[in-house]
């Protein structure tokens, strides 16, 4: 049986796998979800896109990301859908493809701090949950494991230090001398103590995820550990559904 066909084999009747994968802000969740996502032949659903959505329309709204009601509010009229690329998920706003609006650094900002409010976060699990449902999918954030998907069967926390994770995001930025790296590692410290203290859905790892450390690996080192990751945790949940000592 390939990877691929075990992936579509579950415990649970009528249900595909879930992969969670949670860590802090420049980890690298995003591009390791979607080469899972590629490997496996996975939905990868990108919970931080979707924040960042909602933040493109608070700020073309022109509302405070201080005003929790009024976020509440604009949540109660916003729809946000995902579909699949070619590379990369299309992200549609109220039916609006903004794909390529949402990766600039006030949009980013925007969705960290909207995430906080526990209104804003129980509208977007019900989201996530609803688009994940039926399994066969790969999602990625801060509580996927913990929260979203809590019974996810496998569930990775991605961690990298600081320094590190701010030089990835500095090179991907590209030369701008507007802007420091010294900047980028305090602004990922900064954003690292609101999620790992606010008080609804704190970023931490799940009981029972691996811990997947890049700080010392390269982007295909990491990948390889991932899917390996997967593999050996579908292959044990498909021994013990058929009831095999050894396999």
């Amino acid at each position: 049986m390939s990877a691929e066909e075990s992936l579509q084999t579950c415990p649970t009747p009528g249900r595909k796998i879930v992969v969670a994968i949670d860590g802090p802000s420049g980890a690298g969740k995003s591009t390791i979800a979607q080469r899972l996502a590629r490997h496996f032949g996975l939905l990868n659903l990108e919970s931080g896109a979707m924040y960042r959505a909602f933040a493109l329309k608070a700020l073309r709204a022109g509302i405070s990301f201080d005003d929790c009601s009024a976020l509440e509010s604009l949540a109660a009229r916003t729809a946000i859908g995902l579909e699949p690329g070619e590379e990369n998920n299309r992200v549609f706003l109220d039916g609006e493809d903004v794909t390529g609006l949402i990766r600039n650094q006030a949009v980013t900002d925007g969705a960290s701090r909207a995430s906080v409010y526990t209104p804003i976060r129980a509208w977007m699990v019900r989201l996530q949950q609803q688009l994940g449902a039926a399994g066969g999918v790969v999602m990625e954030g801060r509580d996927i494991g913990t929260v979203v998907f809590p019974r996810a069967e496998v569930k990775i926390f991605l961690e990298a230090s600081p320094e590190v994770r701010g030089l990835r995001r500095y090179q991907q930025l590209g030369p701008n001398p507007g802007v420091q790296l010294e900047e980028v590692i305090r602004d990922l410290r900064e954003r690292d103590y609101r999620d790992r203290n606010r008080a609804d859905s704190p970023l931490k790892a799940a009981e029972d995820a691996v811990l997947l450390d890049s700080t010392h690996l390269t982007l295909e080192e990491v990948v390889q550990a991932a899917v390996a990751i997967v593999a050996a945790r579908v292959s044990g949940l498909n021994c013990h559904a058929q009831g095999l000592r050894e396999c």
